[in-house]
């Protein structure tokens, strides 16, 4: 047996042995796992590593000398080298296994809540490889103390590639993904969206006069599709389904959505004259921002669930609550078309795109397309003499190159979703929130504001 040991021993410590067994996760990992054959050239340094040792000669031992003699070099390589290292493990696990990000709205309350962190998983669904890869680790679009300053050059950009995952995205998951309409932004207001914006000023200039107006006014930038804003929804509709709207109530191929515990709706809150009390919107978890009261009707308007209604509901000094629902039409819903009379309440049916499939075009259903055509799948769209031109050439058909997603937030009458600018592509898909590991409520202060309750709960 000893001998036995003894020779496996030294069969582990063979540096041909260790360059095969580090060759083959390499290769498995990096090469199949990705589907790119060009990280094969990675086996040149795990070669030169475990066999050649050329930089460990010409480098790496000439460093390890000059640290011995001196104690300054010495201290500084090693903070250098801890550095790199953790940049590195970190940038790998940021790109490949999970990353945080904190809820900056109420658009999915009561599900999730101003001021949670959550680890977001990126193989759920699959890591998406880097579309942008020249930029500061860990850093997403901006540099820090910057609002102008970009963390990434478009030097060098790569086409779409998801690597295997978990799954898939499935209906009523709740995803991460970067913003559809944040390709194009305005620096000096980033909290709206600039295609709304532009639309108000062409309103008022014109079309050409508008666009050169808002130019002035703003500095207008662009973002690759891994650089755009980071928003959190729940998937209500997958590719393939037809998603309608009707009183406020979602339906999926014909059938009404399941019930989402938590999910909320704007009320009218009418009072006798007596205000709701702080120990009151304490008790049903609605923050200062989310509290709208008229003290000359007495009567609030608040977001609410179910169980939130029939509280109030209980409430000797409430006369009513009356649930809110949109009227009329707008711009500012999808798609964003006047000939589409819908709301926010009242929307659809709009199939959803799946990647292969064919539909006719015609003029009148082309703006439900014309984004996917363009800013999505990179083709050259004109309308002329009633005829429309994909690429110069006439067309009354298109086949989609990707699977399409229609997001919502919990939170329906207080969320920027699928209902104001479209459909979520699949090459925009982040990852899923799996855990809340932090929660901090921005109504209070230290250490009240810590929701320990929430603390390490599970995202559904």
């Amino acid at each position: 047996m000893k001998e036995f040991l003894k020779k496996a021993s030294a069969l582990l410590r063979n540096r041909w042995v260790r360059f095969a067994f580090w060759s083959l996760v390499y290769v498995l990992w990096f090469v199949v796992w990705t589907r790119q054959p060009w990280f094969l050239l990675g086996l040149v340094l795990i070669y030169d590593l475990f066999i050649s040792r050329i930089f460990y000669r010409k480098v790496w031992q000439k460093h390890k000398a000059v640290a011995a003699r001196n104690g300054v070099y010495r201290e500084i390589a090693g903070w250098v080298e801890a550095i790199v290292f953790a940049l590195v493990v970190a940038t790998v696990v940021h790109y490949y296994v999970f990353q945080m990000y904190k809820i900056p709205t109420s658009s999915m309350e009561k599900t999730l809540l101003v001021g949670d962190y959550l680890y977001v998983s990126k193989t759920a669904f699959g890591p998406r490889m880097p579309m942008t890869p020249l930029t500061v680790p860990l850093v997403h679009h901006t540099m820090p103390f910057s609002k102008t300053k970009k963390s990434f050059s478009e030097a060098v950009k790569w086409e779409y590639h998801r690597l295997k995952g978990q799954g898939e995205v499935e209906r009523n998951d709740i995803v991460v993904f970067n913003f559809p309409a944040g390709d194009t932004v305005l620096v000096e207001n980033q909290a709206v969206t600039y295609y709304d914006v532009l639309h108000d000023y062409q309103s008022v200039y014109g079309p050409e006069e508008g666009r050169r107006k808002l130019n002035e006014d703003y500095t207008v930038i662009s973002r690759p599709v891994d650089m755009r804003e980071h928003y959190v929804k729940r998937c209500v509709a997958l590719p393939g389904d037809t998603i309608a709207i009707r009183s406020s109530q979602v339906y999926i191929n014909g059938e009404k959505q399941i019930e989402i515990p938590g999910r909320e709706y704007v009320y009218f809150v009418h009072t006798d004259g007596t205000p709701l009390t702080r120990a009151v919107f304490e008790k049903l978890g609605i923050a200062n921002d989310d509290i709208q009261y008229d003290p000359n009707s007495a009567v609030y308007l608040l977001p609410l669930t179910d169980d939130m209604v029939k509280t109030l509901q209980g409430m000797k000094n409430v006369t009513s609550v009356i649930k809110y629902e949109s009227e009329g039409t707008y711009h500012a819903i999808f798609p964003n078309d006047d000939s589409y009379s819908w709301n926010e309440d009242n929307f659809g049916p709009l199939w959803v795109p799946s990647a292969g499939t064919t539909v006719a075009l015609t003029i009148e259903n082309l703006p439900l397309y014309r984004r996917i055509i363009t800013a999505y799948e990179g083709h050259d769209l004109e309308v002329r003499d009633g005829k429309i031109f994909i690429d110069g050439e006439v067309s009354d058909s298109y086949t989609f190159a990707m699977d399409y997603y229609f997001m919502m937030g919990d939170n329906r009458h207080n969320s920027a979703d699928s209902r104001f600018w479209g459909f979520v592509p699949e090459n925009h898909i982040v990852g899923r929130p799996s855990f809340v590991w932090l929660s901090l409520d921005k109504d209070k202060k230290f250490p009240q504001n810590i929701r320990w309750n929430r603390m390490f709960r599970s995202v559904k």
